[in-house]
């Protein structure tokens, strides 16, 4: 047996541990440790008793009292230093045994418990409300959610206002659209009183002199620039209203009087106007991006395409022939009119397959066509009474020119509006809208007559 007498403190619940040579009291008989812990009569039990509690997965390079091994032959004295280990204070290597959980071998058999299966993405899904370009968002607000009629669809979460999904995609996500039929949300006795009414002062204007259908055409691109630019400050953009509205109003007068020359001109001051504006804002807040290209759409759009207006008029200062600006002119409105008129009064009718139905479900193929023959009625009727345009090929070649491009300016804008979530730029013409509804066709048609005219030269007998 060896020299140290230790104790085995197993708890109250096995009682006194006493080994066969130790001493007796004299107030006690005798004992063998077979009567309190049979298992450690035989150095095979006790070591058979230590490994039910000491696993050898628990104990990693355990630390026994002294550094020379043990042997089973020393029995029990070799148990005794192994429990002499655990009541050591340095335990970095060595694990307690815990007596008051039982179930710890079952904790380290129990398996992990599996990963979270993950559904795999569903190919061509489509998510409503991100925007790669990580700009600020309108909050409630749709892109291209608005019919003309005015029928209001499903807005989507988070939407930005700069622009950017694409600030300006179509809308997609199985949005379903009100096809396109006979109502046109329009009120039909405002709009031909209000059609009269421009008519007649712009036939007057043409029958005074050019000099009154400029003033007409600047009165119309400065309003309608203001317009767009009410619309965009309503979608949180800032633009330069003042610099805008000038530039669009300058333009037609400066290409009247110097030449399709003098243009960039007006686009370089202007463009130079607001940068320094944005420079002299307080910080990135202001957004400068979004907000200069905000303010320069319709500067381009509006003032850039209706300063081709001041240069038709300017003809007969290039020509030395009377008239033939005005004529040009009357017979250009005339055939975007017509184009307008029959395209809204078929499509109104029997208007059954949408043209561009993420733009506008009530423009329809069928309506185009009523178009194309409104506007081949219009230059045929004005040309047969015209001293300038009166070749059957000249009417021809520029009723090509208006029926693609007075529709495709038509669909920009309602592009436009659907993007800025608007019905229309503005209310100053009852039962039309605003100036830019109004002439929306036009500032597409106004660039390729000119080019038209100059090249053809009708006026040339």
């Amino acid at each position: 047996m060896s020299d140290r007498d230790d104790d085995l403190e197993f708890g109250d619940e096995f009682g006194e541990v006493r080994f066969q040579d130790d001493p007796t009291p004299d107030d006690a008989a005798p004992l063998g440790a077979t009567e309190l812990l049979p298992q450690y009569s035989e150095p095979a039990a006790a070591t058979e008793r230590i490994d039910q509690y000491v696993e050898p997965s628990t104990i990693e390079n355990p630390v026994f009292a002294d550094s020379a091994p043990r042997t089973t032959d020393e029995g029990v004295a070799g148990a005794s230093d192994v429990w002499s280990a655990f009541r050591d204070d340095d335990r970095e290597a060595v694990r307690r045994p815990s007596f008051e959980e039982p179930a710890l071998e079952d904790d380290l058999l129990e398996p992990a418990a599996p990963p979270p299966v993950r559904r795999p993405a569903r190919e061509n899904r489509i998510v409503i409300g991100t925007d790669p370009t990580a700009e600020t968002r309108r909050p409630s607000s749709s892109i291209g959610m608005r019919s003309k009629g005015g029928a209001r669809g499903a807005q989507r979460p988070g939407q930005r206002p700069g622009g950017g999904r694409p600030i300006g995609g179509p809308p997609t996500g199985g949005l379903k659209r009100p096809a396109a039929g006979p109502k046109t949300g329009r009120d039909l006795p405002s709009a031909i009183a209000v059609g009269a009414l421009l008519a007649s002062a712009f036939i007057a204007a043409v029958i005074l002199q050019p000099l009154a259908v400029l003033a007409i055409v600047v009165i119309c691109v400065g309003l309608a620039t203001f317009e767009f630019y009410i619309r965009a400050e309503q979608a949180t953009y800032k633009p330069v209203m003042v610099v805008g509205v000038a530039a669009s109003a300058i333009a037609p007068i400066v290409a009247y009087a110097f030449g399709d020359g003098a243009l960039p001109m007006v686009l370089a001051f202007a463009m130079i106007a607001v940068g320094a504006g944005f420079v002299a804002s307080e910080g990135i807040g202001s957004r400068p991006l979004p907000n200069v290209a905000m303010t320069m759409l319709p500067v381009v759009w509006v003032g850039l395409l209706g300063s081709y207006a001041g240069l038709i008029l300017r003809l007969p200062n290039v020509y030395g022939l009377p008239d033939i600006g005005t004529d040009t002119m009357f017979i250009v409105v005339a055939g975007v009119v017509g184009h307008d008129v029959l395209a809204l009064a078929v499509g109104s009718v029997m208007g059954r397959t949408p043209l561009r139905q993420w733009i506008s479900p009530n423009k329809t193929v069928e309506g185009f066509i009523g178009g194309v023959l409104g506007t081949v009625g219009a230059v045929v009727a004005i040309g047969a009474r015209s001293d300038t345009w009166n070749d059957p090929m000249e009417w021809v070649l520029l009723t090509v020119v208006i029926t693609v491009l007075a529709p495709l300016g038509d669909l920009v804008e309602s592009m436009f509006k659907r993007n800025l979530d608007v019905k229309d730029f503005g209310t100053v013409l009852p039962g039309h809208g605003g100036a830019l509804d109004r002439f929306d066709s036009l500032l597409f048609v106004l660039p390729g007559a000119y080019y038209l005219a100059v090249v053809l030269e009708p006026w040339v007998i």
